[in-house]
């Protein structure tokens, strides 16, 4: 039987906002409690700061992979790829926690919403290992172009010698993540289930499938960034051979 309604259900959540919003008595203030409005107060804590924790971490992305590359395409298709990976995680848990899919199989009873730390949970962790993939298998494209590759060979034999690393990787963290999931505690078992979710899709579909084939399709500008950039890279950027080339 799933808990339609309760501490944190609708009704609630609209009864805190109704007295927030009601005009306090003349003589004080009214300060509102309980449960629902704790998960109103994370929510805009959560949303008021949402904005520069995004631009940072993407920033800081960025930043990081232009100085390994030397390009402004890589990092920014990086940062569009985890979201796309992050995203499908989050939409699996979503369909599984929320909806009550695979109740039997995984050992709960769905409460009809995801514990509210669960997003941030999965952003961040999963964020940071999407981008240890990354550099795994850009570390190997990027050395075989410095050292003369054509685009479409420095993709290919990229992929072929960082992919074990990455499958083996993916397949450590899957199996941490799974043991979570096999846990009791609710919290803990939707953030293992959709930290495994995170994983599985970023070292197959993206890693392994959309990042070689955006690569292959883009050629030369995977490498494009303008004159002055170029320069900098030429001075600070991390490479094990020459500054890579641009277009």
């Amino acid at each position: 039987m799933r808990v339609e309604e309760g501490p944190l259900g609708e009704p609630a959540r609209e009864v805190v906002d109704a007295l927030r919003a009601a005009s306090p008595p003349a003589d004080g203030e009214v300060w509102v409690g309980g449960q629902a409005a704790s998960l109103a107060d994370f929510v805009d804590s959560v949303w008021d700061r949402a904005g520069w924790a995004a631009g940072w971490i993407a920033g800081a992305t960025v930043v990081l992979l232009f100085l390994l590359s030397g390009s402004v395409v890589i990092p920014l298709k990086a940062v569009v790829l985890n979201v796309i990976s992050l995203g499908a995680s989050l939409g699996l848990t979503v369909l599984v926690f929320q909806h009550g899919n695979l109740e039997g199989l995984l050992g709960f009873e769905s409460v009809g919403a995801l514990e509210s730390v669960i997003p941030l949970l999965v952003l961040a962790f999963g964020f940071g290992l999407s981008m240890d993939y990354e550099v795994f298998l850009l570390s190997r494209v990027i050395e075989l172009h410095e050292q003369g590759q054509d685009d479409d060979t420095a993709v290919r034999l990229g992929v072929q010698r960082s992919g074990r690393i990455i499958t083996s990787a993916a397949l450590i963290m899957i199996v941490v993540f799974a043991g979570f999931a096999a846990g009791h505690m609710l919290a803990i078992k939707q953030t293992g289930f959709a930290l495994a979710a995170a994983v599985l899709v970023d070292a197959t579909l993206v890693r392994m499938l959309l990042v070689p084939a955006t690569m292959t399709l883009l050629g030369r500008w995977n490498w494009w960034a303008p004159g002055w950039l170029r320069r900098v890279h030429a001075r600070v950027g991390v490479s094990e051979h020459a500054p890579a080339r641009g277009v």
